[in-house]
């Protein structure tokens, strides 16, 4: 029979999220039910919610760093069973025939990945649901392939947000070939950014970050950075060009990337993770003078996601987070606009009213 669940929804780009109660489906052969234990808020979620890419449908339930608990499984599910932790990240399904799908690289399905929230949910349709719903929830029932094993190594509640800003950032450093005599440089600090940060230093990279001040110095040297750079500091900018294999950008704002591909290395290449709209000012020169690239990466598949979650584990790394009642959401909201997280906001859904 269908699950209740309770939730917090954003029912229009102009309202606060509020809850919000609905049905999940019930388990199928090949499910997992999951009791959801900790969500953690992206800055994606927020882009959603107040439809800044104009495709938002509601009411919605935001949510793709799922931890929690397996509670039900179906008849064919072999991997999980009741009382495991786990994981749902960004995606509940795909198609599974692309070659992008057939290589493990379920996140650049030619279809398009079926997102954790706001995708068409056919499964759905038995319990009235149009799209799908995501993490700030207490229920989630999701396809046993499209969830990860969460090590027992790691915090419930500090490895949520690995689902995306772990993944996201371990993806392209592997991509990319960081390893030991690598040089990287990670712009922003933040729940992206500190995660760049923690994996590339594990990895054996050389870490610097660049930032518009030095207020988070010290944070950045506990995580592993060798070096701090300030966007405004011209002397130590000039004295850092050309030094750099990778840049991680992790910042929405794209005003200063002219300026950061002249820290390339030749044959460096920048990554762009941040999500923005903006058009972003690129000159040929500076690219082709070193062999220079810049390229984009998203989340990873879930087989890359799981060998994330075993690094980290064995690394003993997470991610720094600031717990909240669901019920403080929309205050969470306010204080990400303002940069005020150190350095991810986690919903205990414990604390669910």
């Amino acid at each position: 029979m269908p699950i209740a669940t309770r939730a917090y929804a954003a029912t229009a780009a102009d309202q606060p999220l509020s809850p919000y109660r609905f049905d999940r489906r019930d388990p199928g052969p090949d499910d997992v039910a999951i009791e959801i234990k900790f969500a953690g808020i992206c800055h994606s979620d927020l882009h959603v919610v107040k439809n800044d890419l104009g495709s938002t449908r509601y009411p919605i339930v935001p949510g793709h760093e799922i931890a929690g608990v397996v509670t039900a499984v179906g008849s064919n599910v072999s991997r999980f069973k009741v009382g495991d932790r786990v994981g749902v990240g960004c995606m509940v399904d795909s198609c599974r025939t692309c070659p992008s799908c057939r290589e493990g690289e379920e996140q650049y399905c030619v279809p398009g990945m079926t997102q954790t929230y706001g995708s068409n949910d056919p499964k759905g349709a038995e319990v009235g649901q149009v799209i799908t719903q995501g993490g700030y929830s207490d229920r989630i029932v999701v396809d046993q392939n499209y969830v990860l094993s969460i090590p027992d190594a790691l915090p419930l509640d500090a490895a949520a947000p690995l689902l995306c800003a772990g993944i996201t950032t371990y993806s392209p450093l592997r991509h990319w070939g960081v390893g030991p005599g690598k040089k990287v440089l990670v712009v922003g600090l933040g729940g992206l950014g500190h995660m760049a940060v923690k994996l590339a230093a594990a990895m054996g990279a050389e870490v610097t970050v660049l930032s518009t001040s030095d207020r988070k110095k010290a944070d950045a040297e506990r995580m592993g950075a060798r070096h701090f750079l300030i966007n405004s500091d011209a002397a130590g900018m000039r004295a850092a060009a050309e030094s750099f294999d990778l840049i991680i950008n992790t910042v929405s704002a794209t005003s200063e990337i002219a300026t950061h591909t002249g820290l390339l290395a030749r044959d460096g290449t920048m990554v762009m993770l941040g999500l923005s709209t903006e058009g972003m000012p690129v000159y040929a020169l500076s690219l082709l003078w070193r062999r220079r690239s810049i390229a984009g990466s998203l989340i990873g598949g879930i087989r890359e996601t799981q060998e994330m979650l075993d690094f980290c584990a064995e690394h003993g790394i997470a991610c720094d987070i600031e717990t909240i009642a669901p019920s403080q959401i929309n205050e969470a909201y306010e204080r990400m606009l303002k940069s005020d997280v150190r350095y991810r906001f986690v919903i205990d859904m414990a604390r669910m009213d």
